[in-house]
């Protein structure tokens, strides 16, 4: 993945161009002048869908799961 940075008038005359980039996995800063002020950045998609319930009953949750974690917790054993 490469990060690109083009001005607004660069994107408005190369629009298809820099799409093309986009879709190939690179990242584009819009610039204004100097100062960066949008990114467009790729949609990754993932090549498996996740199925629900595949691992049904091989995780187990304590039964403190949502009580509240100790002082030390926090503060720090010293």
């Amino acid at each position: 993945m490469t990060t690109r940075t083009v001005t607004v008038s660069d994107f408005q005359t190369r629009l298809p161009q820099i799409l093309s980039m986009v879709s190939a996995g690179d990242v584009i800063i819009l610039s204004e002048g100097d100062q960066p002020f949008a990114k467009i950045v790729p949609i990754i998609k993932h090549g498996k869908q996740r199925i629900a319930g595949l691992n049904k009953d091989k995780i187990k949750v304590g039964s403190d799961f949502d009580e509240a974690l100790p002082d030390d917790f926090w503060l720090g054993s010293r």
